[in-house]
């Protein structure tokens, strides 16, 4: 298993605007909440039938079981897992990144786009899906809040989100 990203990712150094500790910080406090959950559901899952439908999975039954607040962290520590460890084993995480990215009006925020956006990039194309829910979060944005501005040249697929226009 190969670590593509770590915590560094959220605070790489020219990469981004500086996201504050304190805000990272309940990031990571929201996704510990969840991570044990997850890490059961997933387990689970990776013995289970690939081909079962996802709300019958333990992976589905986790996501019924959370309101928004939760499905974002949930989503947040599921991406961050899978941006670590991007290799077969991740097969049921990367479901549930694509299930969780499906679900419109989960109130995400600019700063939680970001430290995803960050961690994708840090990734690099050893995660070719690296941008399927920061993706989804960021069209969920109000136009002129979606951070897509901030990333480096290049590294944002052409045509995932249209970019922000600024105001004039």
């Amino acid at each position: 298993m190969a670590s593509v990203a770590d915590r560094a990712a959220a605070s790489t150094p020219g990469a981004f605007p500086p996201l504050p500790r304190a805000v990272v910080q309940s990031f990571y406090r929201r996704m510990r909440a969840v991570a044990p959950a997850a890490v059961g559901a997933i387990e689970r899952d990776r013995a289970a039938d690939p081909e079962q439908a996802f709300a019958d999975t333990a992976c589905g039954r986790l996501v019924r079981s959370l309101d928004d607040a939760g499905l974002r962290a949930l989503g947040m520590w599921t991406h961050h897992w899978c941006m670590r460890f991007y290799d077969d084993d991740t097969r049921p995480g990367r479901r549930l990144v694509r299930e969780i990215a499906a679900r419109p009006g989960l109130g995400w925020t600019a700063d939680e786009v970001r430290w995803m956006l960050r961690e994708s990039v840090w990734a690099g194309p050893a995660a070719p899906e690296r941008f399927t829910l920061p993706r989804a979060a960021a069209a969920q944005l109000p136009t002129t809040d979606r951070p897509l501005d901030e990333l480096p040249p290049g590294h944002w697929p052409e045509g995932a989100v249209p970019r922000q226009r600024r105001p004039s």
